[in-house]
């Protein structure tokens, strides 16, 4: 049965509109997947204007539980998703740049994340993701990778493992965390002055790292990943003194 939508009371802003919207996802109406009615109808049904419920929708665009395709056909239309990595890191860099937080704090947060991820990766992970990071690892050993893709890989990796964990929400804020720092991260690698010895360095630590969870050692990976991040990813810290 289709959701019953009623207007909304008193006040027309698209704060309102999200509210609304808000309780029925709270209540069980509106799930991911599930599609909004057009904006030429849920916008009087609320009793809002089009250009107050398309403020609102972009909103929840923005923080990940809503994609709007305009046109027509089947794709077209407002439709509610699961995405919150992406709305996450977005969220985190902004604050980060703002100076809501240090570097300081961002490079602790991901140390106590992935010490979690990789400890029971090791207990944890499936063949198919052990697989996965083996063929990560592969393609950032590949000569002369530039260093972007490298870090490009390098993320997907670590969050890759984060889902291993089968924990999702430690998956999502990892590459929360990751993804805020990720300018930053290349930065230091294209500035290092031999970036080739600086990946293969990485690619070996890697390595090890693949070969611990593989073997479950738990603990050990949790012990290398901590060295690999305050390694060389915490030259950005040193980098930056004015967050320290």
């Amino acid at each position: 049965m289709a959701a019953e939508w009623r207007p909304v009371q008193q006040s027309r802003t698209h704060e309102l509109v999200l509210r609304t919207i808000e309780e029925r996802v709270l209540a069980g109406d509106l799930k991911a997947g599930d599609r909004l009615p057009p904006e030429r109808e849920l916008a009087p049904t609320l009793g809002v204007s089009r250009s107050a419920l398309r403020e609102a929708l972009r909103v929840m665009e923005t923080i990940g539980i809503l994609v709007a395709h305009p046109g027509r056909g089947a794709d077209a239309g407002a439709r509610m998703v699961r995405n919150p990595d992406d709305a996450l890191g977005r969220l985190l860099r902004l604050h980060l740049a703002l100076g809501s937080y240090d570097l300081r704090d961002v490079l602790e947060a991901r140390v106590t994340l992935e010490r979690s991820s990789f400890t029971t990766a090791a207990a944890t992970a499936s063949a198919e993701v052990l697989e996965h990071a083996e063929e990560l690892l592969a393609r950032m050993r590949q000569p002369g990778l530039a260093a972007a893709e490298f870090n490009e890989l390098d993320t997907e990796f670590h969050v890759l493992v984060a889902r291993g964990s089968g924990n999702r929400l430690v998956s999502t804020l990892t590459s929360a965390v990751r993804e805020s720092v990720r300018t930053l991260i290349l930065r230091a690698e294209e500035n290092a002055p031999d970036w080739a010895a600086t990946a293969a360095a990485l690619n070996a630590e890697h390595a090890e790292l693949l070969r611990l969870v593989r073997a479950g050692d738990g603990e050990g990976a949790a012990d290398l990943v901590e060295r690999h991040i305050r390694g060389f990813h915490g030259t950005l810290v040193a980098g930056r003194p004015d967050d320290v």
